[in-house]
């Protein structure tokens, strides 16, 4: 099996401070997924945490006890009884499925305290719900998702700010993300590479404790290439990265055939495989993990964590939405803080 403990987060609550959750999209199912994991809370042993947002998107979706706050610090008082939640804007009329402005420029909101809590040690990490990058456009947000604005306002280059997509029994990272797949090959560089598995190594060690990781490198062409004969990315620049890291004494693998890298026997073998491009990291993933896949974003100073899907405007105000992810993404946030108590941010 991978080589990372998850441990009880309940049993670290004396040690973290709360974890601050800006609930995204209030016309999402950010509102319901939130509420509804505070309802888990004793059964799937979550850590203290508050939402960061308009509490009427609470109300609107939810009958639960809704607790206000003013500081992170009143969320652990209240944690028990109430769901807390730290209001930085009212999001005018909301209507589960029909996103606005007005709850786009509360999303944003939201997001910035949240970071900015977070940043000061006041919360232990943030934990984002989904939100509409349409309607964020819409009111000045420049970034191409909340990794990148959480990375700019972290200190951190874009570049330096890592996409690790996890599950209990898979964690994935992609080298290349929202680019087309007919752009892949020629972004793809040794230098690329060589970031993106530094990167997750050491987030690997910070956010779940493995002292050594086991690195697996997925090839970009069906068969890595088959020894040249479809295609000499492998051979060209994967091999040259691999072996170069490697040589620095890094446990690496690969390039490898991605279709015999994540049945159950292979998963066993390594602790992360580094993808090529989004759906050969995003798709096994999902297939395996759909419900619990937790995006965690490595090389910041923060901790930071969000459920692997989007603001389901389809079935929000349904009372459908599975708040597995959500849970999952409040559970190894706190993993995450826990060990980075032990070895450093």
């Amino acid at each position: 099996m991978p080589s990372s403990t998850i441990t009880d987060p309940a049993s670290a609550r004396p040690e973290l401070a709360p974890f601050a959750v800006p609930l995204g999209d209030p016309a999402g199912i950010g509102p319901e997924i939130v509420a509804k994991s505070w309802v888990m809370r004793e059964a799937r042993g979550l850590p203290v945490f508050f939402a960061v947002g308009d509490a009427a998107s609470l109300r609107r979706v939810w009958q639960g006890p809704v607790a206000p706050i003013a500081t992170p610090e009143e969320a652990a008082e209240l944690f028990d009884t109430a769901l807390p939640c730290l209001q930085v804007a009212d999001a005018g009329e909301i209507v589960p499925g029909t996103p606005s402005i007005d709850g786009a420029r509360t999303a944003f909101q939201a997001l910035e305290a949240a970071v900015g809590l977070a940043r000061t040690g006041s919360a232990a990490g943030i934990v984002t719900a989904p939100v509409g990058k349409e309607q964020l456009y819409g009111v000045g947000f420049t970034h191409p998702g909340q990794t990148e604005f959480v990375a700019e306002r972290c200190g951190v280059a874009p570049h330096n700010a890592v996409m690790m997509l996890a599950g209990p029994t898979l964690k994935v990272v992609p080298v290349t993300i929202h680019i087309p797949l007919a752009e892949v090959p020629s972004v793809l560089t040794i230098d690329l590479i060589r970031a993106r598995a530094i990167t997750t190594v050491k987030g690997l060690q910070r956010n779940f404790g493995v002292a050594r990781p086991r690195i697996v490198v997925a090839g970009l062409n069906p068969h890595a290439g088959e020894g040249g004969a479809l295609g000499r990315e492998e051979i060209e620049i994967i091999g040259p990265a691999i072996e170069s890291l490697r040589e620095e004494g890094m446990d690496i693998v690969g390039p490898l055939s991605a279709d015999g890298l994540f049945h159950t026997r292979a998963r066993e073998t390594y602790d992360a495989v580094l993808c090529m491009y989004h759906d050969q990291a995003l798709i096994p993933l999902k297939t395996l993990h759909f419900d619990e896949g937790v995006n965690i974003t490595l090389g910041l100073p923060i901790v930071r964590t969000s459920p692997d899907h989007g603001t389901a405007f389809g079935i929000a105000g349904t009372d459908s939405a599975n708040p597995g992810a959500m849970m999952g993404a409040l559970k190894m946030a706190a993993e995450a803080a826990r060990s980075r108590l032990t070895y450093g941010n």
